[in-house]
């Protein structure tokens, strides 16, 4: 059993409260917005070979995530898709931070050339064409504008700032600025819709959750949801193993970036460096003229956020939430099982050497393979995976756009 100063450390992990709010997105909590969120999530319509959907990355059978290595849409892509358990919590999205709202980070992999490959002008007509969705959206958001003028709206194209004569951009030029900042609220609204959806995936009851409500009131039943083999991992992990240190608090996340010293492929992923100078600059961000709160909020949040401050390697700290049903592991999937994460910590076996300039966090912690198997234990008591059924799959045509 717990020690008194172990049972307090106990009830700072837990309960996981209600998602936080986004003020940027006006209908993030809105039941309505949610349904069509969902039936959009699984809907391939809107890649460009029309085979890939959010769910292609994010399948619900998979934890959320898609139990590869490294992450395929219409192409191959560099980093492992995180999972999307509990991802209405986080402060910053993507491995490296760089979008500020989860409606925003929607918006990355629709344009993204190895994702679904496809763009915002042809993601508004997909919406367009499809009379069905077209109606939820009217109930969301008002009316959908017209967008039948080729002449004012092309078929496809986006800003692609890095290639000018791209034809996305050259598309886009033809286009006024009214015309454009339609396609770009549309295109917004489709993100806030998807945001609305995920913000219900969440997991906050796992057998840790009823063994710390059981130290609150003393219930045995309660008390027993949690081995004791996990309670010693919990010691461990609160104490010998620091797992804490960066996996802090209900969500065993710090929401931060750090470099985990675990070997990469060829070259250096700036990570966090990189996503930090996108973030301030991304269209989308919090500060922009689509977030629905005018973005004083984020207009702060990003000043304090600095410019160079971060090393290349840098990545987000996941949540360890229904860790042990989301493998493989790290930014690149370069641990295959949880048991090696474990044992890479204790030993740190083929890590990459730190770098000068960073932070010294990781040590080898040597952990017996008692104490391995006891952390493995406690890890595994954080899978909730109770998620009503009704939200794993694409909502019945009864329950979405055609009611």
């Amino acid at each position: 059993m717990l020690t008194p100063e172990q049972i307090e450390l106990a009830r700072e992990f837990s309960p996981l409260p209600e998602p936080p709010a986004d003020p940027t997105n006006a209908v993030y909590e809105d039941l309505d917005a949610a349904l069509l969120g969902q039936a959009l999530f699984f809907d391939t319509r809107f890649s460009s070979n029309g085979e890939v959907s959010c769910a292609t990355c994010h399948e619900p059978a998979l934890g959320f995530g898609d139990g590869r290595k490294l992450a395929k849409g219409v192409a191959h892509h560099p980093r492992h898709s995180m999972t999307l358990w509990n991802v209405a919590y986080n402060r910053w999205f993507f491995w490296d931070g760089r979008k500020d709202s989860l409606w925003s980070q929607a918006l990355g992999p629709l344009e993204d050339a190895r994702e679904h490959g496809s763009s915002r002008l042809e993601i508004v007509h997909a919406l367009a064409d499809a009379p069905e969705l077209v109606r939820a959206y009217t109930e969301v958001f008002g009316a959908f504008p017209n967008v039948s003028d080729s002449s004012r709206f092309p078929a496809a194209g986006r800003p692609v700032a890095e290639q000018p004569r791209h034809p996305h951009q050259v598309a886009w030029d033809t286009m006024s600025a009214d015309d454009q900042r339609t396609v770009n609220r549309v295109f917004t609204n489709f993100g806030k819709l998807l945001a609305a959806y995920q913000r219900q995936l969440v997991s906050r009851r796992a057998p840790f959750d009823v063994f710390v409500e059981g130290l609150a009131d003393n219930d045995p039943e309660k008390l027993a949801a949690l081995s004791p083999s996990a309670q010693r991992g919990f010691t461990l992990f609160a104490g010998k193993a620091a797992c804490h240190i960066c996996h802090d608090g209900p969500t065993f996340s710090d929401l931060e970036f750090h470099s985990n010293r675990v070997a990469t492929g060829e070259g250096v992923d700036p990570g966090r460096a990189l996503g930090v100078l996108q973030l301030k600059v991304d269209p989308f961000n919090g500060a922009s003229e689509f977030a629905d709160d005018g973005g004083a909020r984020a207009t702060r949040k990003l000043q304090i956020t600095p410019r160079g401050w971060h090393i290349p390697g840098e990545f987000k700290t996941p949540s360890l939430r229904n860790v042990a049903v989301t493998a493989p592991y790290m930014h690149e999937g370069q641990i295959a099982t949880l048991a090696e994460v474990v044992h890479f910590y204790s030993t740190l076996e083929g890590a990459a050497p730190p770098d000068p300039k960073g932070e010294k966090l990781i040590t080898a912690v040597q952990l017996t393979d008692a104490e391995q198997a006891d952390l493995i234990a406690f890890l595994e008591s954080l899978t909730d995976e109770s998620l009503p059924a009704e939200l794993r799959a694409a909502p019945a045509p009864a329950d979405n756009a055609t009611r």
